[in-house]
């Protein structure tokens, strides 16, 4: 039965296909010598080694192979590549190319989508993904012919790992948090999702820290990497073990997508909590016990508390688009505090302009040391302390196919709803999907995969029973269409 194969096409943060169909070897080896390419014109002036060129890959199948070919491949095309010598966390590939002055890095991962998927993601010389320009210049050189080159190209091994753990350390008291593990004040439990963030705190913290789901498995078992509670039934049932037994004072559950960009956490009592209550946490401590100041940058899907609380400590704030690479732009624009989206990714401006699970990780455990509190508690703190009450989530529609997420987005634009959820809409916000503004307040945010035929539903409201009946009334809407 055939089937339709979708262009290459670059989404929010690469580009990605399904393994052996739309991601396919012959398609890569065409792709990353125009990315290389693409690379040396925009970044070749500034590069200190303007030939150098990181590749490297997640824990999908097939994914070392991919690199290694995209790497031969560059070599052919005279470029000095370093291929990483086992999977690592895409943000490694970021702060290698960024500290050894190079051109940029490539990385064969498909990040959070489901196991069929696999893609490619670039990064720019200064560490962050290459803004849109840049790859769709990548996509408009397809299928013209390629520019030989006369240099010489090489593909050498390296470690994507050390130089990035060491940059880490610098950033947050590692010893102290070592120190609070190893006296049980500090029970730290990771959940890898089988991804590449596998062994990372425990290079970073030492055994001490718990590990679930740090094996490799190509299919995740059996859902998407993503950070959300659905997929991580193993990390809530050892948190609240955890908790029941009182194995430490304080107690952290730490979840990462597949290569490590993004992070999630469950708090000491066992609940979720996601990153619209870590971004609130981290604003908190890296202003208050940090002392550390700055812009900090959120998406038009981030939490209401953001605002409130970045007006309480008197720092400037910007909105973006969904998208990381929009708030990587700010960060080379003004010195950024921290920036973040709500599906898990946290990146800070003295660091490189790209989201990082790990130092977000510990980031957390630092301000859960340092407060006495654990991380809902915190949270807890600060509504208290702006005065806002907030509940927030995120579903995602599956649909019947692209016809079907296309008839729904030509809905939104030309017959939008005036009620949702028996209230009436204020607004309508189209910086990025369409973000509905409700008379109580609260929010309703649609927007379409880039990959899949996949509505995704995010509200914000004063409690859990609004968020549920305004996602539940978005779900029948479009299901209905």
């Amino acid at each position: 039965m055939a089937f339709a194969v979708a262009p290459i096409k670059f989404g929010t943060d690469g580009w990605r296909g399904r393994i052996a169909a739309e991601f396919t070897f012959e398609r890569l080896v065409a792709i990353v010598p125009l990315a290389a390419q693409v690379l040396s014109e925009q970044y070749g002036a500034i590069a200190r080694q303007p030939q150098l060129i990181f590749v490297g890959y997640d824990r999908r199948f097939l994914a070392e192979e991919f690199a290694r070919i995209a790497a031969e491949t560059l070599a052919e095309f005279g470029f000095a590549v370093r291929l990483a010598d086992s999977y690592a966390p895409t943000p490694a590939l970021s702060w290698a190319a960024k500290s050894e002055g190079a051109l940029g890095a490539l990385v064969i991962t498909a990040s959070h989508n489901p196991a069929n998927y696999l893609g490619l993601k670039v990064k720019s010389a200064f560490g962050g993904s290459v803004p849109p320009a840049v790859t769709q210049e990548i996509e408009a050189r397809l299928g013209k012919p390629l520019v030989a080159s006369t240099a010489v190209g090489s593909v050498e091994p390296f470690d994507p790992w050390a130089s990035y753990c060491a940059e880490l350390r610098t950033k947050v008291d590692v010893e102290a948090v070592r120190a609070a593990i190893a006296a049980r004040k500090l029970g730290v439990y990771v959940d890898a999702m089988h991804g590449a963030a596998a062994g990372g705190l425990q290079r970073l913290l030492g055994e001490g820290v718990e590990e679930l789901n740090g094996t490799r498995d190509p299919l995740f078992g059996g859902h998407p990497p993503e950070p959300l509670p659905p997929y991580i039934p193993a990390l809530f049932q050892r948190v609240r073990t955890a908790a029941k037994a009182q194995e430490a004072e304080l107690r952290v559950g730490l979840v990462f997508d597949g290569d490590c960009d993004r992070i999630a956490a469950v708090d000491g009592e066992g609940n979720f909590r996601s990153s619209q209550v870590l971004i609130p946490v981290l604003i908190d401590h890296l202003a208050t016990r940090r002392s550390m100041t700055g812009e900090v940058v959120k998406t038009v899907s981030g939490s209401d508390l953001i605002p409130r609380l970045v007006k309480l400590y008197g720092l400037p704030l910007h909105e973006t688009p969904i998208g990381f690479k929009y708030i990587a732009d700010r960060m080379l624009a003004t010195p950024v505090l921290v920036g973040g989206e709500e599906s898990g990714g946290i990146g800070y401006g003295t660091h490189t302009p790209e989201r990082d699970a790990l130092l977000s990780a510990l980031y957390v455990l630092e301000a859960v040391l340092q407060s006495g509190q654990d991380v809902g508690a915190i949270y807890a703190r600060l509504q208290e302390k702006v005065a806002f009450a907030t509940a927030y989530d995120r579903v995602d529609l599956p649909l019947a196919g692209h016809d079907a997420k296309e008839r729904v987005r030509q809905i939104l634009k030309t017959q939008p709803p005036a009620e949702i959820a028996g209230q009436s809409v204020v607004n309508c916000l189209t910086t990025d999907g369409f973000k509905f503004r409700l008379a109580d307040d609260s929010w309703l945010l649609v927007r379409f995969s880039g990959t899949e035929p996949l509505l995704r539903l995010y509200c914000e409201a004063s409690n859990d029973l609004q968020v549920r009946k305004t996602l539940d009334w978005a779900k029948s809407w479009a299901s209905e269409l």
